[in-house]
């Protein structure tokens, strides 16, 4: 098949491989932690609000805390700055856990769930090293952010269905330390690789990615897709306990990232001939009515069944939506500061989970688990409104963004005004 060879042709390159494999295990406890601490603070406490709050905390303290990270990644390199922060990640986890197990005071939770913020931006690293190593490859370098893409997907429809299975077949805090586990391991293999690492740029005279007019924008629209997913993991998992089925809710997630993850496949294997802020609008309006299907299954049918249908098509929007969407920031930001680019993105992303987790429990437990919904719903309208209104802005403004220095991804290479340039 031509998807195929175009993906395998990516792993012929000396060293991809290897720190692919050790990316992706590091990279599965991304779909564990959250639901694992879902699921061990609401069994322990009985609350799914304190439960979303927590992760909630988690989460914002990792958005403040990633560009930190990133920026010293750029300027050391990646081996030396993500071993001790995961480190410091992984002795968090373990720290929650114990605070679970032994009935810490609520505090206890906050504060060992926050030191967390340290895990580095896993898929960020990655992504940076193909655009190390493909600098010169754009068309392979679409292919292999989709691959990143596609990678982020499968490890979060993975991640829910390991994390149910360990909490629901061991015992509650099971996720949170295998998960732990595999965090360390993997990424231990991926900064082994030192070959196809980046070289670290001590001091950097390039501009802040946010300097760029285009930028802030695309922030924003992250933040509020983020919500998406934070929303739609709580409140799953508050309707399938309401069901009587909390132990399926890791598998009906599972679905809308196996959606998610064909559709970045697929995606990856064409050579889009639209610009990424042509093609953004049109993959967060597709967005915005899919995301609308949990709710009216929900509310009609009453079952889970289609309530897993209904995932599975929603998640088909994601990964088109976010390819497209790092494409467009990767063409904004400068070489050396890729890192912190990227973990930008993250940040508003993890924000945003952070609030659509919060807003989800909320939502639960004021209306009901049908009708909570809503947020995921709201959220991506959120995301289109912010980028149609950011678009309009700068065709007001004339478009004058700052230049930026050449940067190659996604479809071309590329130089100009942050308003026209081309581009998983």
């Amino acid at each position: 098949m031509p998807q195929l060879t175009t993906y395998r042709s990516l792993f012929t390159r000396p060293g991809t491989a290897a720190f692919t494999l050790g990316n992706l295990i590091a990279r599965l406890p991304m779909g564990m932690f959250s639901v694992s601490a879902v699921v061990m603070i609401a069994g322990a406490r009985g609350s799914y609000a304190l439960a979303g709050a927590v992760t909630a905390t988690g989460l914002a303290a990792t958005g403040l805390a990633g560009p930190w990270t990133a920026r010293l990644t750029d300027r050391y390199g990646q081996a030396r700055i993500a071993v001790p922060a995961t480190l410091t990640a992984v002795a968090g986890s373990l720290a929650l856990l114990l605070c679970v197990h032994f009935g810490a005071p609520d505090w206890t939770l906050f504060a060992a769930y926050a030191a967390t913020a340290a895990t580095p931006n896993i898929g960020g690293l990655s992504r940076a090293r193909w655009a190390h190593l493909l600098r010169d490859d754009p068309d392979a370098l679409h292919t292999a952010n989709s691959f990143e893409q596609a990678a982020d997907e499968l490890c979060f429809m993975l991640g829910p269905v390991l994390a149910s299975f360990l909490t629901g077949t061991l015992f509650p805090e099971a996720g949170t330390l295998i998960g732990a586990a595999l965090l360390l391991t993997g990424m231990l293999m991926f900064t082994a690789q030192r070959a196809t690492e980046p070289p670290p740029t001590p001091r950097s005279t390039a501009p802040s990615p946010l300097r760029t007019r285009a930028i802030p924008t695309l922030l924003a629209t992250f933040l509020a897709t983020g919500a998406i997913f934070g929303s739609m993991e709580v409140v799953t998992i508050a309707y399938a306990d309401a069901q009587g089925h909390r132990a399926a809710a890791g598998a009906i997630l599972a679905l809308q990232a196996a959606g998610s993850c064909a559709a970045g496949l697929l995606y990856g294997s064409l050579r889009p001939t639209a610009s990424p802020s042509r093609l953004l609008p049109w993959c967060l309006l597709a967005m915005t009515a899919l995301m609308t299907l949990p709710w009216l299954t929900t509310t009609t049918l009453h079952t889970l069944p289609p309530l897993a249908a209904a995932l599975l098509l929603a998640g088909m929007a994601t990964a088109p939506t976010m390819v497209t969407a790092m494409t467009h920031l990767q063409t904004h930001t400068p070489p050396d500061r890729l890192n912190e680019g990227m973990s930008l993105a993250v940040t508003s992303l993890l924000t945003g989970i952070a609030c659509g987790s919060a807003m989800g429990g909320w939502a639960v437990e004021h209306t009901s688990s049908a009708m909570a919904y809503l947020v995921p719903a709201g959220s991506a309208a959120t995301a289109l409104l912010i980028d149609r209104l950011g678009s309009a802005a700068r065709l007001v403004h004339g478009n004058h963004g700052h230049r930026v220095p050449k940067v190659v991804s996604g479809g071309a290479a590329r130089t100009g005004r942050t308003g026209d340039a081309r581009g998983r």
